[in-house]
């Protein structure tokens, strides 16, 4: 019941507007159901051997055109109104869903896939909506009907009642055998549509690797079979929908067979009226609508299960990162961070990536880290804003221990270059505003200047409000480096990560951005993850880490003199350049 009440709860904030759907559902329905009593009226009284009485016609159709009238306000508002509160459920949910994933730790996306997710943020929530709207609505609208017209009909004649009612449990019980298979159907086509997703957003993110290295087929290949398998799942669940269908429409069929049999045998005891027996048979059709109401609901009620349990499954997930009960906001920092005995590994299985790692950096120090891929230097820095947690130990800033401080609070103090810039689609200004929301323009154009960037932006069109295209792609590597430098200038952090990117950059470019960066890092304590070594011959110290922790540190002289990890590595470089 869990997982219901958590649904139910959705309707709390449109508590109004679900009552006001179900009673203008209710009076749509009694209007319907008007109808044939109106014209068992006629048939009986209206019309006699002695003639048409013109004003019972009259009455008769003054009424029908108020009931026509009652039955359209009510449908339009069940229609309208109705759909408008599904859709805010649905969107209450995307944007819990989407807050949810936001505070998820990179762990979980490191073993998540992105396709995934879009569909459970987009396809699975769609299903839900129609089952918010439609599922009290049409039980309501099915409730009335079915028991309106046994009320009426019993009243009319009971046998004839009592061989539709026979007829109606045998029809309800093939509904709900099939229903279920149909769940099952309908849980492996969201599946196999969101391998689709995953495989198109895979593709189309990597198109230029794909185009570079000739691969279309390739991908066309893999495209191929998860859409085959969207196929396959697709062909079984309709071939239950067809049985489902198929059977109910027989059902129906049925029921007028049997009525008309046992009317024709009444009306030939005497035991009932013609006029009667037409009133039976429009409300055999009455009842069809709330049967495929039924019909419509149990498949919306299928679909909507599958997608919730795939958004509770997801809004299960607990971020192994939070805020303590007793965490603290962190200000005035002045930027010591010390690590004390940190061990680092991904999986309680796998091995330690990092090994009781003592190190401390004072206010204001440039700290290199170098050492060969697979040592943990891109880990030990993202230990630091708590992308991780550490396996043991701790890290203080400040000396406090960072998980006693509020997540927002510590990352708003620490300012990230990365590696790999990621740039958003949108404009220059807007994607250097996303270090301070509230900026001004004045603000960004001076951030711009700091990090050399503003002469390029000037020479676009547009200037800042030029259009960088999906993750930057309209710019040159060095142009991105320095917007996401000066993204760092605008936060203004006492603490800065650079993830160095500039192995890739032609020798201009990463003179500009090595400038750009020895300015952002006056006057904060910084950690550079080092790949080409000779840009980090003014780090105060270097951190040489190996697979056993840290090797060496010292200045780049003295670990040159010393002839160590450090001498080997430099050498190694400094050799391949002069080749």
């Amino acid at each position: 019941m869990d997982p219901f009440r958590k649904f139910v709860a959705y309707y709390k904030p449109y508590k109004k507007a679900l009552i006001a759907d179900l009673f203008f559902a209710s009076l749509a329905s009694a209007a319907v159901l008007a109808f044939p009593l109106l014209v068992n009226r006629i048939t009986e009284y209206a019309i006699s051997d002695e003639g048409v009485a013109t004003d019972m016609i009259v009455q008769m159709a003054g009424m029908f055109l108020l009931l026509m009238v009652v039955e359209y306000v009510s449908s339009f508002y069940t229609d309208y109104y109705g759909h408008v509160m599904g859709a805010r459920i649905e969107s209450d949910m995307r944007n819990d869903l989407f807050s949810h994933l936001q505070k998820l730790s990179f762990r979980y996306y490191d073993n998540t896939r992105t396709g995934q997710l879009m569909s459970r943020t987009t396809n699975d929530l769609f299903d839900i909506s129609e089952l918010a709207h439609h599922g009290p609505e049409d039980i309501m609208i099915s409730l009335v009907r079915i028991v309106g017209s046994f009320i009426i009909l019993v009243n009319i004649n009971g046998t004839l009642t009592l061989t539709i009612f026979l007829i109606l449990p045998v029809m309800i019980l093939f509904a709900y055998h099939f229903s279920m298979k149909m769940k099952g159907a309908l849980k492996k086509n969201k599946e196999r549509i969101a391998e689709v997703n995953e495989q198109l957003e895979d593709s189309l993110s990597g198109i230029r690797v794909v185009q570079s290295f000739a691969n279309e087929s390739v991908e066309m290949s893999k495209f191929r079979r998860s859409n085959a398998r969207f196929l396959e799942s697709r062909r079984q669940g309709y071939f239950v929908e067809a049985l489902f269908f198929n059977g109910l429409t027989g059902f129906i069929s049925f029921i007028h067979i049997a009525v008309v049999i046992v009317g024709a045998v009444l009306i030939g005891n005497h035991r009932l009226q013609l006029n009667e027996l037409i009133t039976f048979l429009l409300y055999i059709a009455m009842l069809v609508d709330p049967v495929r109401r039924l019909i419509n609901f149990t498949q919306n009620l299928q679909n909507g299960i599958a997608g919730f349990e795939r958004f509770m499954e997801t809004m299960a997930v607990k971020s192994d990162i939070t805020d303590a009960p007793d965490a603290v906001e962190i200000s005035e920092v002045k930027g010591k961070v010390e690590f004390r005995g940190v061990g680092f590994q991904y999986e309680r299985e796998s091995d330690c990536i990092l090994n009781r790692i003592q190190l401390t950096a004072n206010p204001g120090e440039y700290v290199a880290l170098v050492g060969p891929s697979g040592v943990g230097k891109t880990t030990l820095c993202s230990l630091i804003p708590r992308f991780y947690e550490v396996s043991e130990g701790a890290i203080l800033i400040d000396d406090v221990d960072i998980r006693q401080l509020k997540l927002r609070s510590l990352r708003a103090n620490i300012g990230i270059v990365q590696q790999d810039v990621y740039l958003f689609a949108g404009t220059i200004k807007e994607n250097i505003r996303y270090g301070k929301p509230d900026a001004t323009d004045a603000e960004i154009v001076e951030a711009a200047k700091q990090a050399n960037a503003h002469d390029f932006i000037m020479e676009l069109p547009g200037g800042y409000d030029a259009y960088v295209g999906q993750r930057g792609v309209k710019l040159s590597g060095g142009q991105r480096q320095r917007l996401s430098i000066a993204r760092v200038f605008l936060r203004d952090p006492a603490i800065l990560i650079f993830d160095e990117a500039t192995s890739a950059l032609d020798n201009e470019s990463e003179r500009v951005v090595q400038e750009s960066f020895e300015h952002l890092a006056k006057n904060r304590t910084t950690f550079v993850i080092a790949h080409r070594l000779s840009t980090i011959r003014n780090a105060h110290r270097i951190i040489v880490l190996s697979e056993q922790g840290i090797a060496e540190e010292g200045t780049h002289a003295k670990l040159l003199e010393r002839g160590g990890l450090y001498a080997k590595l430099y050498q190694m470089q400094f050799s391949q350049v002069l080749a």
